[in-house]
């Protein structure tokens, strides 16, 4: 049985925003990836950043740096590792 792992799950009411969370991170070198919003969440959009929960503070200082609100930070437990983690 694979171990299950913490992870935070950042949700946007819109894809624009969830797109410039992507590119922000990516120049900020924030960890992270963009991933379809889990089933058992609800969001305004279907994409979603997905971190580990040491990179929420992280995280949360890029966004309000750029102005960006999130719509809800859910913390979840994923199976792990993921197959599109290899």
């Amino acid at each position: 049985m694979r171990a299950k792992e913490a992870k935070i799950v950042v949700t946007f009411s819109n894809t624009t925003d969830a797109m410039k969370m992507e590119n922000l991170c990516e120049e900020k070198n924030v960890p992270g990836r963009m991933i379809p919003v889990p089933k058992v969440i609800s969001a305004g959009c279907g994409l979603a950043w997905c971190s580990a929960p040491e990179n929420e503070d992280r995280i949360r200082e890029v966004m309000k740096e750029a102005g960006l609100k999130e719509q809800a930070v859910h913390c979840l437990l994923y199976t792990s590792p993921s197959p599109r983690d290899s």
